[in-house]
């Protein structure tokens, strides 16, 4: 089969920038990383084959001059250091494990110096995806003239109702080249048509390279995941501010707090933190609710929320999008930041519900042992980790 990834930078900002805060403060740090099917998918048999292959290949993609220049003007917040670890950097596909069981039922696991595993997590979403509807010959489904056209009505819409939005697809997308058509139709709607709202931009650096847009994106689950398994949960927000601004000097002002929930997060939220970051996205929970806590917050540290930017990312769709800029108009800068609805919406595809979590850690390579950790959310159901491990999270912070 074809190759998949052909780009380096065809991945999501986020990856890149964790990437080099974690070799700012955390550079001998070890992890694993394990996929997680929400839906049990039956995979078809030579699944695991083909993506070990497919895997391999990424051995061959390395970062361009014209990928480095382009980053470089549109991120200006990146040190230039960054870049040279990236001419160096090379995929290995040793550090990846594929098994499938005679079920059909996949399993993947990553393990590795977090600095190198880092930057697989994306990427081979996005192969699992695509190859999945290859092999299940379903990319007959995938309307290309059609996603267009939706493209362009949603961005439309989006546009007219004030919106501020960025097409977060890349992980679960149907195909590169569907990605391609959203960002394309997105970006060429966004340029012709008035109205109070905007096309932002892209979280796929490579797309937009493409059409000239601002890669969007900060930070992962990950990064507090990581923390909380090397110094525990209760402080992980805290250092994870502290290295974020240690590495970015205020830049990349946009926090995810819900990691291990609002409580603890709001525990650690302090006034400095409220004051140095421009704002906090929003991935789990009620999106109403959830804006209503941060709201109360900053106005208890005597913030005025209306100045402060409240990124929504939590499944969002058009509709839903269109309905929450209604209700946060005015009480902060909201933005949106929209994957699969965007990337992988077509009459007769499911959409993969699939994740892949850093779930073990240790601070060294000399360390005889990792430490687990797990990611808790707001919406019931999607606890990511060892039962054991979130069971364990939950009590220590007091959610039991």
């Amino acid at each position: 089969m074809r190759q998949i990834i052909n780009h380096f930078t065809d991945d999501d900002l986020y990856k890149l920038t964790m990437c080099c805060a974690v070799i700012d403060n955390y550079p001998r740090a070890q992890v694993r990383y394990t996929f997680t099917d929400r839906d049990n998918t039956v995979y078809p048999p030579g699944f695991a084959e083909e993506l070990r292959r497919q895997i391999k290949m990424l051995e061959n993609v390395v970062i361009t001059d014209e990928e480095v220049e382009f980053m470089k003007r549109r991120c200006p917040y990146i040190p230039f250091w960054f870049y040279n670890f990236l001419r160096g950097y090379r995929y290995d596909s040793r550090w990846v494990t594929v098994r499938q069981d005679d079920e059909g039922h996949l399993s993947v696991e990553f393990e590795g110096c977090w600095s190198d595993t880092i930057l697989l997590e994306v990427k081979v979403l996005a192969i699992i995806s695509e190859l999945y509807y290859e092999m299940t010959e379903q990319t007959a489904l995938l309307d290309e003239e059609a996603n267009r056209n939706r493209s362009a009505e949603k961005a439309r819409r989006l546009i007219e109702a004030g919106c501020y939005f960025s097409d977060f697809g890349t992980r679960r997308r149907a195909s590169f080249a569907s990605q391609d058509t959203v960002v394309g139709a997105m970006s060429e709607c966004g340029s012709q048509m008035p109205g109070p709202g905007r096309f932002v931009g892209t979280s796929n650096v490579y797309f937009a390279m493409k059409y000239d847009l601002v890669p969007v994106g900060t930070m992962a689950h990950e990064l507090m995941c990581a923390i909380a398994g090397m110094f525990g949960p209760q402080m992980a927000n805290h250092i994870a501010m502290r290295a974020w601004a240690t590495t970015y000097r205020g830049a990349l002002g946009t926090f995810l707090y819900d990691t291990y929930g609002w409580n603890i997060f709001s525990l650690n939220f302090s006034e400095d933190f409220a004051n140095m970051f421009k704002g906090l996205r929003v991935d789990s929970g009620d999106n109403r609710e959830e804006l209503d806590k941060i709201i109360a917050k900053y106005r208890s540290l005597g913030i005025d929320p209306a100045t402060k930017q409240v990124v929504f990312s939590n499944a969002l769709t058009t509709d839903t999008a269109i309905a929450l800029q209604g209700y946060a108009k005015g009480k902060c800068v909201p933005s949106y930041g929209i994957g699969t609805h965007f990337t992988n919406d077509f009459a007769g595809i499911k959409p993969r519900n699939i994740v892949i979590k850093l779930t073990a850690v240790k601070i060294t390579e000399s360390w005889d042992f990792y430490n687990d950790t797990c990611k808790l959310s707001e919406d019931a159901g999607k606890h990511t980790g060892n039962p054991e491990v979130v069971e364990r999270f939950m009590r220590t912070l007091h959610l039991r």
